[in-house]
């Protein structure tokens, strides 16, 4: 004889109820407060629409850490003639290990026999079964740590050029740092100074495409490279890439070929740790301007 619908929705709550009674604890089953309500209705008229599909999710702690693996649950109408629609889903496990988690699942629930009540018996398997794939996990995480504290160095490049005036030339410096997410400064004037500092491979591109096709009076005076097991911004000496303004001297005609206050140079550099560098680029000892 032909199992009817009524008579599905009807042991449905039956299941529903035993497995309360499994988890009484506010919070292990998440059961929509029209779910059950709903199918109520529709049995004691047993006529017009069909109510919803009823779904929820049960909470199972798994191993003695007690790690949650929530079982999402959708119930087709003629369930149990139909299968379940089941979902076995933690926050401790990776995309793999929860696809191969719930491939064996669903496996394990086509082997019973049709016709059965089989969440109760979801329940029971994932508490059984979750834990060699959380085990896994955990494996795996551990070694994307390791794998994550690869040592990376920071490069700082110290170029100097003759003179920097043009706007398009520094317009592209200032655009190529930002993209390339390098920190450092520009000064602008006679003589440039750039400093750039961020990854090598970051510095590097810079340098090529700053340097080309045509800019003859530049050269990288001095690099530094640090390695570090840490995030390279802490070893950052820039916050951001600056556009350095100084005191002038000079003649403010056509050419605009002004000097830079070199005193006041040294002071930005001191400041910045870099005191050193002034006899680098310029061959001489710095002194502070008053």
């Amino acid at each position: 004889m032909a199992v009817t619908v009524k008579e599905c929705l009807e042991l449905q709550l039956l299941e529903v109820e035993m497995l309360l009674s499994m988890f009484p604890k506010r919070g292990e089953i998440s059961l929509g407060e029209e779910a059950v309500p709903s199918i109520q209705r529709y049995l004691r008229t047993a006529d017009g629409a069909l109510p919803p599909q009823l779904q929820y999710c049960i909470a199972v702690e798994v191993g003695e850490a007690k790690v949650k693996v929530e079982l999402q649950v959708l119930l087709p109408h003629m369930y149990p003639q139909a299968a379940p629609q089941l979902f076995a889903r933690s926050d401790a496990l990776h995309r793999q290990q929860q696809l191969q988690l719930n491939t064996r699942l669903a496996s394990h629930i086509s082997s019973l026999d049709p016709g059965d009540l089989c969440v109760c018996e979801a329940v029971q398997w994932v508490k059984d079964n979750s834990l060699p794939y959380l085990e896994n996990s955990k494996t795996s995480s551990e070694c994307a740590s390791k794998e994550a504290r690869v040592k990376e160095t920071l490069h700082r490049m110290w170029i100097y050029s003759h003179h920097i005036y043009r706007q398009e030339l520094r317009k592209k410096i200032f655009d190529s740092a930002k993209k390339l997410n390098l920190t450092g400064f520009c000064l602008t004037g006679k003589p440039g100074v750039i400093c750039v500092e961020g990854l090598q491979e970051n510095c590097e591109e810079f340098w090529r495409v700053i340097r080309y096709p045509n800019w003859k009076h530049i050269s990288c005076k001095h690099v530094d490279s640090i390695e570090t097991e840490g995030s390279i911004d802490n070893l950052r000496l820039f916050r951001g890439f600056e556009d350095l303004q100084f005191q002038a001297h000079g003649d403010y005609g056509l050419r605009n070929d002004y000097h830079m206050d070199l005193g006041q140079f040294l002071e930005f550099l001191k400041q910045h740790q870099s005191g050193h560098i002034f006899q680098i680029l310029f061959g001489l000892e710095g002194k502070l301007s008053d």
